[in-house]
């Protein structure tokens, strides 16, 4: 018999596989439980809420930008941990699943009440991480956050250009570019 933490995590993981390939937009929780083969009573123990279930989704399948940047000690290793951060997203384990952040994203403009709260810390957590890194290369702390934002935003606005084009050949290319771009030190002020 598994505990209620298996359960619990066993659910969340069918919850982000469903709602990356359903979307978040008109999920309601009693079909989506039917699919999952529980109720919308036990996803309401096991997550409190719509609500709260989308914030764990989301924070089950971010890549983990804290990890992938950690031992970053030169720019060529934050290029490294770029490409593999771009791997994540196109090709690896985050490739279905970053679909959330995506839906949440384009949903925080127009139903603010509901997900720009969640959308901006999705936006910060996987930010913030590489300002740390920017600074250790020896920029300032506005050239920090700006490099950091270029670097997680870019790659994430060109993931979706990927998903939505399927022009893989200009996309690649493209990531290449901005990698290289936000991870030189050759600009940085001294």
């Amino acid at each position: 018999m598994s505990s209620r933490g298996d359960k619990r995590a066993e659910l969340l993981r069918k919850a982000v596989d469903h709602l990356a390939a359903h979307g978040i937009a008109d999920l309601s929780l009693a079909p989506m439980a039917e699919k999952l083969g529980t109720s919308k009573r036990m996803l309401l123990y096991y997550f409190g809420s719509r609500d709260a279930l989308i914030a764990e989704a989301i924070a089950a399948s971010r890549p983990d930008v804290s990890g992938l940047f950690r031992d970053v000690g030169d720019a060529g290793g934050l290029e490294r941990a770029a490409w593999e951060l771009w791997e994540a997203i196109t090709r690896g384990r985050q490739q279905r699943p970053i679909r959330i952040l995506f839906q949440v994203l384009s949903l925080a403009p127009t139903q603010p009440n509901r997900y720009a709260a969640l959308a901006a810390d999705a936006v910060r957590v996987m930010v913030e991480p590489l300002v740390p890194v920017y600074r250790g290369l020896g920029f300032d702390e506005l050239e920090a956050r700006s490099r950091a934002s270029l670097l997680i935003s870019g790659l994430r606005g060109l993931c979706l250009d990927r998903i939505v084009t399927g022009d893989e050949e200009r996309i690649e290319a493209a990531a290449g570019v901005l990698i290289r771009a936000a991870t030189t030190t050759e600009n940085r002020k001294p």
